[in-house]
């Protein structure tokens, strides 16, 4: 009973907002593939993918630093996660874009007061750059975690054996990091979704991603809930694509190998070992 309930309110909503004339499906039609609207996908994706890279290459040598014996090195990567995991994105972002005020010019300087280079923060620090290095770097601290947790996730046995033949940290790591993927790429899958949402903050400083663009529209003909609707319907449907194929990954990776297969598999191991050992002695 509570379920036809449910759904009854769930399509009388529905039919609601489907119905509602100020919603203007004739608007939201003719701007669905406008010019605007489609330069402003194509920099949403270019952003996501550009900080997506940058963030797990950057996510990954903290994740590493992590895990290290090394306290200085933990310690640092420990304060990274947590400074960016802490703060707003808005708020990192805003911050990027106005750092001229906490640094007119960016340099390098020697010792002895020599300036081997110096400019304009505000030459260097445009929209887009200040909105890659925010992303960029909020992403990573994710990331970070989303890679310790996958090596954390390998059997230790396969650390030990690493060092019991005498592997240095290196020739362990690419060992490891296979069978970590397996528990690295879901989650990264996840976050890839979520940099593609992220992204929409960066209208805030003026760059036209796809929120942006349908903001400069309807800023014009004050048409702003069709336009907002535009927005909202090609980010359902790259999400909805990104979705699927995380799904189709999650499936393959997923392959012979569930919680259950691998205690069974564990336990096979270990009473081959020791059906040898019998047979030996």
């Amino acid at each position: 009973m509570a379920s036809v309930i449910v759904a009854g309110v769930a399509v009388a909503m529905l039919v609601s907002v489907l119905l509602n004339e100020n919603l203007r499906w004739d608007v939201v039609a003719e701007y669905f593939k406008a010019k605007t609207i489609l330069e402003g996908i194509f920099l949403t994706l270019w952003l996501t993918v550009v900080c997506m890279v940058l963030g797990t290459v950057l996510g990954g040598v903290i994740g590493i630093m992590r895990m290290s014996r090394n306290k200085l090195l933990n310690s640092i990567a420990g304060f990274y996660v947590w400074f960016f995991r802490a703060t707003p994105v808005l708020v990192q972002l805003i911050f990027w874009f106005n750092l001229s005020a906490l640094y007119p010019t960016l340099g390098l300087e020697l010792p002895f007061g020599i300036t081997f280079l110096q400019v304009d923060t505000n030459t260097v620090m445009t929209p887009i750059v200040a909105a890659i290095l925010c992303l960029t770097l909020n992403e990573a601290a994710y990331m970070a975690e989303i890679t310790r947790g996958g090596f954390l996730g390998v059997d230790p046995g396969q650390t030990e054996a690493a060092k019991a033949l005498g592997m240095g940290r290196l020739s362990t790591l690419r060992i490891l990091i296979p069978q970590a993927m397996r528990m690295i790429i879901p989650p990264t899958g996840n976050q890839v979704i979520s940099l593609l949402k992220a992204t929409s903050l960066v209208s805030v400083v003026g760059i036209a991603d796809l929120l942006h663009s349908a903001q400069l529209i309807y800023a014009s003909n004050y048409q702003t809930i069709p336009l907002l609707t535009v927005a909202g319907l090609w980010y359902l449907f790259i999400t909805s694509v990104l979705s699927y194929f995380q799904s189709r990954i999650e499936r393959r990776l997923a392959r012979g190998f569930t919680p259950r297969n691998a205690v069974l598999k564990r336990k096979t191991g270990q009473l081959s070992v020791a059906l040898q050992e019998s047979n030996n002695n």
